[in-house]
C-alpha cells in the first residue's frame, strides 16, 4: 500500500500470488548458468531465502517485488555465500601493527615459502635418515643462533606459549608475578585468566605501579615452581612506579632454585630506539639477563606469521615439546615456512630491506611527503579538494604504547567523510582510513609504495559511485 499501512487480507494474498516459484526464477539464464558452476542447491537455496523475505515484507504492507529484483537479489546472496568473507586490504591508517586487519604483514619472501610448502613437503620427515622427525625442528636452529638460547619451540600463539609454559611447570603450584603486570590482551583476555587455565596459582606481590625484589622474595615458599615477568607491551606506567629488572628476579630464582619465565610479548629482536622509538626490550637481551625461558609473539615485531615462540633452556624445552598441550597448540606448515623464511632474513641481516613491518618503521618521513604530494596531486585531479599534511604513525599491536613515528597524511575534504571511508571500505580493493575533524586522512606509511596508484584507483572508484 502506498500508504504504508497494511493491506487487507484480500490484496496481500493477491500480492503473495503474484511472486515467482522457485522453479520459474531457476530457469533465467543468469541463475540457471551460477548453478551450473555452483550447484543447484546453493541456488535454489539462495532463492527461497529471497522469496520468504518478500513475503515478509509483503505481510508488513510493501508491494510485492518484481521479478528481476528477485532474480538480482538471489545472485547477490549466492555470489556473497561463495565469495570467501577474508579479503586483502590496504591499510591506509598508519598503525603498523592493526590487529583487526592482520597485523604484521608477510614479506614477499615467506609468502614464496608457504607456497612451496603447500604442497608436500619434509614438514616430520628426516630426509637424510629416511625416517620421522619433528616439525620442530625446522625453526629451532634459526632462533637458537639469533637468539643465543639453548632451545626453542612455536605454538599458536604467545598466550598459547605462556600456558604450555605454566602447565608444564607449574600445574598445581605457585607462580609469583607483580599486581603491575596483570594485563589484559586483545579480546577482552586476561592474563590471570589464560595463567588459571594452567591450573597454576597466581601469587600476586607488591602494588600496581611499584613492585620490588623482596615482595617476590617475600612471596616465595615450598609450593612456588617459577617466577613469571610479564613485559607490560601493550600499555605504560609513568611517575611513582618501579618494577624488577630481568636480572634481579633471575638472581632471586636461581638462588631458590626456581624458573624464571618472561612474557615478552612484542617479541623484538632488533633495537628499535635506532628508528626513534623508545627501547623495546629484546628477546636477546632477556636471556642474557638469565631468564631461563622467554616467551614472544611470531606476528608484531618480529614481522612473521601468528605464532608463539618459546625460547630459553634445552631442558626445560624439552619437557614442554612431550607435554600433551604441545600437541593442541602446535603450528601448521605453513606457519612454519613463513616463520623461517623471516627468521632467515634476520639471519642474512636483511629484515629491514626484506620485512614490511620493518620497511614500514625504518620510512623516511621525507620520502613519506613525496608520496603523500603525488597522492594529493592525483587526488585533486579527481575533482576533490587534498592536502599534504605532518601527522603521526603509531606501531599498534600492543608494541611500543604512545610511541609514533612522524609522517605525512594526504587529507580529502568531501561533503561526509563518513560517507567516503565506508565506500572505500567495500570497494575493490578495500581501504581502511582514518578520520580527523571531519577530514579523510590517508597515511601511506602502512601502504606499500607499489600500491599507491591501486589506493588513488580505489579513491576514484569511490569517489565516482
Amino acid at each position: 500500500m502506498r500508504d504504508g499501512t497494511k493491506a487487507p487480507g484480500g490484496d496481500e494474498q493477491a500480492l503473495l500470488r503474484r511472486l515467482p516459484s522457485v522453479d520459474s526464477l531457476l530457469r533465467d539464464a543468469r541463475l540457471r548458468e551460477l548453478a551450473e558452476r555452483a550447484g543447484q542447491a546453493l541456488v535454489t537455496d539462495a532463492i527461497r531465502e529471497v522469496l520468504d523475505e518478500a513475503r515478509a515484507t509483503i505481510r508488513r504492507g510493501a508491494p510485492a517485488p518484481e521479478p528481476e529484483a528477485l532474480i538480482l537479489a538471489a545472485l547477490g546472496r549466492a555470489r556473497a555465500w561463495l565469495s570467501p568473507s577474508l579479503r586483502p586490504v590496504l591499510n591506509a591508517t598508519g598503525v603498523i601493527l592493526q590487529t583487526n586487519l592482520g597485523r604484521a604483514p608477510l614479506s614477499s619472501r615467506a609468502l614464496a615459502a608457504m607456497s612451496q610448502a603447500a604442497a608436500y613437503s619434509n614438514l616430520e620427515y628426516d630426509l637424510d635418515a629416511g625416517r620421522r622427525s619433528s616439525r620442530y625442528v625446522h625453526a629451532e636452529g634459526m632462533l637458537r643462533r639469533l637468539t643465543g638460547a639453548e632451545g626453542a619451540l612455536l605454538t599458536n600463539n604467545n598466550a598459547g606459549a605462556i600456558l604450555l609454559v605454566l602447565s608444564t611447570l607449574a600445574s598445581g603450584r605457585q607462580v609469583v608475578i607483580s599486581r603491575g603486570q596483570l594485563v589484559e590482551i586483545g579480546g577482552g583476555f586476561r592474563i590471570p585468566e589464560v595463567l588459571r587455565q594452567s591450573g597454576a596459582r597466581l601469587v600476586e606481590v607488591g602494588t600496581t605501579n611499584r613492585t620490588y625484589v623482596r615482595d617476590y622474595e617475600a612471596a616465595i615458599g615450598p609450593d612456588t615452581a617459577l617466577l613469571l615477568y610479564v613485559h607490560t607491551s601493550n600499555y605504560r606506567l609513568v611517575g611513582f612506579v618501579h618494577q624488577p629488572e630481568v636480572a634481579e628476579l633471575s638472581a632471586l630464582a636461581h638462588e631458590r632454585d626456581l624458573v624464571l619465565a618472561v612474557d615478552l610479548g612484542s617479541g623484538a629482536l632488533l633495537d628499535t630506539s635506532a628508528f626513534g622509538l623508545a627501547h623495546e626490550p629484546t628477546v636477546q637481551e632477556c636471556l642474557r639477563a638469565g631468564a631461563d625461558l622467554v616467551t614472544f609473539s611470531g606476528d608484531k615485531l618480529l614481522g612473521g606469521p601468528q605464532a608463539g615462540i618459546i625460547v630459553g633452556r634445552a631442558d626445560l624445552i624439552g619437557r614442554l615439546r612431550t607435554h600433551p598441550l604441545t600437541r593442541a597448540l602446535r603450528v601448521d606448515k605453513l606457519t612454519i615456512a613463513a616463520m623461517g623464511a623471516t627468521l632467515a632474513s634476520y639471519l642474512e641481516e636483511r629484515a629491514i630491506e626484506e620485512l614490511p613491518v620493518w620497511q614500514m618503521i625504518a620510512a623516511p618521513a621525507e620520502m613519506l611527503r613525496e608520496r603523500a604530494r603525488r597522492l594529493a596531486e592525483g587526488i585533486r585531479t579527481l575533482g576533490v579538494e587534498a592536502e599534504v599534511i605532518e601527522g603521526r604513525s603509531t606501531v599498534g599491536g600492543g608494541s611500543l604504547p604512545g610511541e609514533t613515528l612522524p609522517t605525512f597524511l594526504a587529507a580529502l575534504r568531501v561533503p561526509s567523510a563518513d560517507a567516503l571511508a565506508r565506500r572505500l571500505r567495500l570497494g575493490d580493493p578495500a581501504v581502511v582510513a582514518r578520520i580527523e575533524e571531519d577530514r579523510l586522512l590517508l597515511d601511506l606509511r602502512t601502504i606499500p609504495p607499489e600500491r599507491d596508484g591501486d589506493l588513488l584507483r580505489a579513491l576514484e572508484q569511490a569517489l565516482r559511485s
